[in-house]
């Protein structure tokens, strides 16, 4: 009997998950920059820092645009976004034709674009470690809870995780 939406999927039951992801990368950009302000790391050339500005704030809206879409998407066909809930629905249109986690690839585009902008290069060895984080321990849960769903085997051999 298939798991309904909302309801955590057995026997999925690994510690943090209820640390909702993009608080993790949150939480990994605030390392970064109580390191920059320890440590600072700077660049003199006011027009560097003005292009570093005008790019990471394009970076910045272009993530978060991608995983704002993808969470509507989500919402729309009444599925569950929570890493451990089981999903009824398998979501393969838009961004999700590409990748299979279009929310944490946007998550991560925004990330480097706020690192960019706000000229943290501190944050951004945080941001590999959020990256292994969710690609190792969060995404194994949500293929486990996946599994169950129908075509989502033949989804996952046709599309790949990232990019």
């Amino acid at each position: 009997m298939p798991a309904r939406a909302g309801r955590r999927a057995d026997p999925v039951h690994k510690p943090f998950l209820h640390i909702p992801v993009p608080w993790v990368y949150v939480l990994g950009f605030l390392l970064g920059m109580g390191l920059q302000a320890a440590f600072p790391l700077r660049i003199d050339s006011a027009a560097t820092v003005t292009a570093l500005n005008v790019c990471g704030g394009i970076m910045f809206l272009l993530g978060a645009a991608l995983a704002g879409w993808s969470w509507w998407l989500f919402r729309r066909a009444g599925t569950t976004a929570v890493p451990g809930e089981a999903a009824h629905v398998l979501v393969t249109g838009g961004p999700y034709r590409l990748t299979r986690n279009p929310m944490y690839a946007g998550l991560v585009v925004a990330y480097l674009g706020e690192a960019v902008s706000l000229v943290q290069p501190w944050t951004l060895p945080f941001l590999v470690l959020v990256v292994a984080y969710v690609n190792w321990y969060v995404i194994p849960v949500e293929e486990q809870t996946l599994s169950g769903v129908p075509g989502y085997a033949d989804y996952r051999a046709g599309v790949r995780r990232w990019l």
